[in-house]
């Protein structure tokens, strides 16, 4: 019997794995979770787990965070359990899982105030982790920033045969992840190939805005500069071969941070933005007319990060958020990377971006349904996504060696 190819049955706009068929965005959370699986970030089993609780709770944001606070305290037991027993390199998987579990479920929580406790277990998770296994070295610190400092991971490079220091991408996360999250989408990999990562909790994000009161603000180039002043001082990094990343809303952070600190060698935005105001102004529209647009998260998050109390005021924020005539300032090589399908912003932006940027080394690397990737920053296959970036850096990087 013929069997007909998935791609020609699915709704055009439908989210590629709809574990939860009524919600986009539980859906795309229970993505999250499982795109990180071939970084050790998740399981199979121990995610379905969660979801199978969750049936018929759909929206029951509460119950999200419950239900993989209690698998993310289930693994982390059992991982300290490992390492309690000397089983260290085991411990040290648990807790890495433990650790994406507790930042995937706490993200939809508001206020975030209920959840900062389960949020803070994430983060120690994997620092024990990351302090116990040898590939790849993992070092926390400190981005000395305006008065005070962002916290970071640094993901060292690989001795992979290149002489001298090595080449690093500065990783800003997006609207609503963590650098914990980001280390799962596909960091060892890069890594792997002799490019250092430095994964930044910016202001609006992460430990950030959770402890420190660091709120999102439009100029990127204020923490890309002091992220890129860090890496230049480390005697294993060249200065002259430092990137900038940043995923979904860091469409707008990479781009903005590579136009205004020039000394960035490569600019990666991994899904696209343009007017981030026209966006929620967008959206608001479609919420007030009681159809509701393709979020990650709540769209209360955008008042949290912002700290403000109203719309209007988040509005008046977002009013920055703008890349027309400041891509137009990019000359290093730059890369988008986009799905054809995405949701959240969809393609006609994206292009839109893309002719504007001025690096006169510019690609656009486009998803296609077939090919996979074809979802809001390769949600539904971070695997290929990653693998095309990291070539790309690698044609950057090393072409000269």
């Amino acid at each position: 019997m013929a069997i007909t190819p998935a791609a020609s049955v699915a709704k055009p706009d439908e989210l590629s794995f709809m574990y939860f068929p009524e919600d986009y965005r539980w859906s795309h959370g229970v993505l999250i979770g499982l795109n990180s699986a071939p970084w050790g970030g998740a399981e199979i089993d121990e995610v379905n787990r969660i979801g199978l609780r969750l049936k018929g709770k759909s929206g029951d944001d509460t119950a999200w965070f419950n239900e993989w606070a209690r698998e993310a305290r289930k693994i982390e037991d059992a991982g300290r359990a490992h390492i309690a027993a000397g089983r260290k390199t085991t411990g040290a998987q648990y807790l890495f899982r433990a650790a994406n579990y507790y930042h995937v479920g706490e993200r939809f929580l508001q206020p975030k105030t209920d959840g900062l406790a389960a949020y803070k277990r994430g983060v120690d998770c994997f620092r024990d982790a990351a302090q116990l296994i040898r590939r790849p070295k993992i070092e926390h610190v400190e981005i000395p920033y305006e008065g005070a400092s962002l916290p970071a991971i640094l993901i060292h490079a690989e001795d992979v045969g290149h002489q001298g220091p090595a080449p690093a991408m500065v990783f800003f996360d997006g609207f609503d992840v963590t650098k914990e999250i980001q280390y799962f989408k596909g960091v060892p990999d890069l890594t792997a190939r002799g490019i250092a990562c430095l994964i930044v909790d910016g202001p609006g994000n992460g430990e950030a805005v959770r402890f420190r009161n660091q709120w999102l603000h439009h100029e990127t180039e204020r923490y890309g500069t002091a992220a890129y002043e860090y890496l230049a001082g480390r005697k294993e990094i060249d200065p002259k071969r430092i990137g900038v990343m940043a995923i979904s809303l860091g469409g707008y952070y990479a781009p903005r941070a590579a136009a205004f600190e020039q000394r960035f060698a490569a600019c990666i935005a991994w899904g696209a933005q343009w007017d981030y105001w026209e966006v929620w102004r967008s959206r608001f529209e479609k919420i007030d007319s009681g159809k509701m647009p393709s979020l990650s998260v709540a769209w209360q998050h955008l008042l949290w990060i912002f700290n403000v109390k109203t719309r209007d005021e988040a509005m008046k924020k977002l009013e920055g958020f703008r890349l027309d005539g400041v891509v137009q300032k990019i000359t290093c090589p730059f890369l988008m990377v986009h799905g054809e399908g995405d949701e959240q912003i969809p393609l006609p932006i994206a292009q839109k971006c893309f002719d504007a940027v001025g690096s006169k080394h510019k690609t656009f690397k486009l998803f296609t349904r077939e090919e996979g990737g074809y979802h809001h920053c390769q949600i539904d296959n971070a695997s290929i996504g990653t693998a095309a970036m990291w070539d790309w850096l690698e044609s950057v990087f090393f072409k000269s060696k």
